[in-house]
């Protein structure tokens, strides 16, 4: 068992095929490998569509008892208007996702950059409607990122209710000068805010949004890693997921960051690795 949390954005990347996953794995197979290394996972596809309640059982049936799903609300509940019309709508995606019981935490809030200081009254009625859930809300208003009275304000309101406030780091993307449209079309949809290396609750959550060049992107990973050591030496159980432009190298730089947390932290675990199948067919 790790002391925390590690992943990436999803888990059915074809591009991992012939190198972290067997080149011949399936689609349907990619989540029981993925299992089998990292113990988490950001829950992106739900931003975007609900799953089917079938989807849901398989995963229910693939997920061991000690994985996290960190679903995300979908868009059309986080950036469809007001916060307090959309309890009902909150509700029944919780209960789609009900089959994965303890393993559906924390749920995750993204909301858009339109979503500032003036809206925090929507933001409390929604976390008073949902305070038995474990929570995690990643906000992207500049006003939040002001150290002035207004991000006080959202901070005393999620640590007041017991919720994490999600860790963007995006400083190695934008550190890019590269031409590739992986890169630039990253560059155009992350928001380009100040690291708030916030630990409101003990499941600190971090996500570090690296360039294509995993070398370059280890002078931005150091700091966190001294960071998330400093956690798990605490007591406190974090969440950390990488990713990269496009996620085709999202598994080994989550890969690359574990080894090097073991550097800091002796004895950690280190992680299954995944053979291709036709090494594993040689070693027969």
């Amino acid at each position: 068992m790790l002391p925390y949390y590690l992943g990436c954005p999803s888990w059915n990347e074809p591009a991992w095929r012939g190198g972290f996953y067997p080149v011949d794995v399936r689609p349907a197979e990619t989540l029981e490998h993925y299992v089998r290394v990292f113990n988490c996972v950001e829950g992106n596809t739900t931003f975007y569509a609900r799953p089917s309640p079938a989807t849901v059982q398989r995963w229910a049936q693939t997920m061991p008892a000690g994985f996290r799903f960190c679903a995300k609300l979908p868009r059309d509940i986080s950036h469809g208007g007001d916060l307090r019309d959309q309890l009902e709508a909150s509700q029944a995606f919780l209960d789609l996702l009900a089959p994965l019981g303890e393993r559906l935490a924390p749920l995750w809030l993204q909301l858009p950059a339109s979503f500032g200081p003036p809206r925090l009254a929507e933001l409390t009625a929604w976390l008073e409607a949902f305070s038995e859930r474990r929570i995690a809300v990643e906000v992207r208003h500049p006003a939040f990122f002001a150290r002035g009275e207004e991000e006080r304000a959202l901070n005393r309101l999620l640590h007041a209710s017991g919720v994490e406030r999600i860790c963007l780091d995006a400083r190695a993307l934008f550190a890019c000068r590269a031409s590739d449209p992986a890169v630039l079309h990253a560059q155009a949809k992350k928001p380009r805010v100040p690291v708030r290396p916030a630990a409101f609750t003990s499941s600190p959550q971090v996500r570090f949004i690296g360039g294509p060049d995993l070398d370059a992107n280890a002078a931005y990973l150091a700091p966190w890693l001294d960071k998330v050591a400093a956690w798990i030496e605490a007591g406190r159980t974090p969440y950390v997921f990488l990713h990269t432009p496009d996620n085709h190298l999202a598994a080994e730089q989550a890969l690359r960051f574990h080894a090097l947390l073991r550097e800091r932290l002796p004895g950690l675990p280190a992680l299954e690795t995944l053979r291709p199948a036709s090494e594993q067919l040689g070693l027969l």
